[in-house]
């Protein structure tokens, strides 16, 4: 392994502990003012955010597997972290779909969703940043776990837009079904990021284990 690519798988180390420290504190914040003001949305948002730690996790562990390693077993390692952001991908969609539930059923009404607005705003700045950072490593890399890993981040961008959109718009209208309908668009495109991680895992290209980073 050259110095390039070291340089590069470390730095896909260190971008997925950013994303396990920034989704803990986001975490513990949502669930705290989600508790506070009585928002479901938000404490949801909250247990997704530990969620979305998994995936991270499990490029981290790859990534210092490949550097300990000298990529003698990189397909494997690679193999092992789709299944793991595949599965995490799964568990989104599940509290997503508890979340609508427990929203529709209960008629739920939070006492204010402005600190949804602050906390999904911040978010949006950090996550687009993880997320430019993930895809143009994970392409120099050619590491299709680390660009699945960058679609997890793609999630957590637009389920914070979701949270924005529907806290706006519950602060102006008072219609308390808004985030159900974005989260329902969200269930899909998770379960189908889902589906494409587990099938990437079980291609030639990983059982070769002949995978060559990008160059360019």
């Amino acid at each position: 392994m050259n110095e390039s690519t070291i340089k590069l798988y470390g730095k896909a180390y260190m971008l997925s502990l950013s994303t396990i420290f920034f989704n803990i504190l986001e975490g513990i914040v949502s669930l705290m003012m989600g508790i506070k003001s009585e928002t479901l949305t938000l404490s949801g948002f909250g247990i997704d955010s530990f969620i979305e730690i998994i995936s991270a996790a499990g490029i981290a562990v790859m990534t210092r597997n490949i550097l300990n390693n000298n990529e003698n077993h990189r397909s494997s390692f690679e193999k092992n972290a789709l299944k793991i952001t595949g599965a995490s991908f799964y568990l989104l969609s599940a509290g997503l779909l508890a979340g609508i539930i427990v929203s529709i059923a209960g008629h739920y009404k939070p006492e204010t969703t402005v600190p949804g607005i602050i906390i999904s705003l911040v978010s949006i700045v950090a996550m687009t940043w993880l997320l430019t950072a993930k895809r143009r490593t994970g392409r120099r890399l050619g590491s299709e776990p680390v660009m699945t890993d960058a679609n997890c981040t793609l999630i957590c961008i637009y389920m914070s837009l979701v949270l924005l959109l529907s806290s706006i718009i519950y602060e102006i209208t008072g219609f308390v079904y808004s985030d159900s309908i974005g989260a329902a668009g969200l269930i899909y495109f998770s379960l189908r990021e889902a589906h494409e991680a587990f099938e990437k895992s079980k291609t030639e290209r990983f059982n070769e284990g002949n995978l060559q980073p990008n160059k360019n």
